[in-house]
């Protein structure tokens, strides 16, 4: 695969099932996706309700026709910080066989110039803490280790 036909694009319905398979593809995503033919509607359904969402935006990198990475940003309001916007990073992903090509930095890279396009003063996101190489690849593009998220699931 040559990096420089990588190309970020809005998410299409025909997507999801590439992108489900990257968020199952480690221990965490395991255990919380369903990858199966044909794929379970919820995630289908889920795709429409982003794909609505004006704050949400889904964007896949495709390499010579292939879907080889993902990721979403929400840009949310709040109170704090006089009123700033902020961008929400989430599930950053990159196919497994093009991990280390830079797919998941021009990702990132494309989520930031977008949060400030749309006005936010910062980016923050979410990494679980067995994730030591996330970590080490957001610490790398300037991240820094600043809160310790909680979880309760339902």
């Amino acid at each position: 695969m040559n990096d420089q036909s990588v190309s970020i694009r809005p998410a299409r319905r025909e997507d999801v099932p590439a992108i489900v398979a990257m968020l199952a593809d480690d221990h965490l995503g395991r255990a919380r996706e369903r990858v199966e033919d044909p794929l379970p509607a919820v995630y289908y359904q889920a795709f429409e309700r982003v794909e609505r969402d004006q704050n949400l935006t889904l964007v896949v990198a495709e390499s010579e026709g292939r879907v080889v990475g993902s990721l979403q940003l929400a840009v949310l309001a709040g109170i704090s910080s006089q009123g700033g916007m902020r961008g929400l990073l989430e599930d950053v992903r990159v196919a497994a066989d093009c991990r280390s090509r830079g797919i998941g930095e021009q990702l990132v890279q494309w989520a930031i110039t977008e949060a400030k396009t749309r006005g936010c003063n910062l980016v923050e996101l979410l990494t679980h803490a067995s994730r030591v190489d996330a970590q080490r690849f957001y610490k790398r593009l300037g991240f820094s280790a600043s809160h310790m998220g909680m979880t309760v699931r339902f």
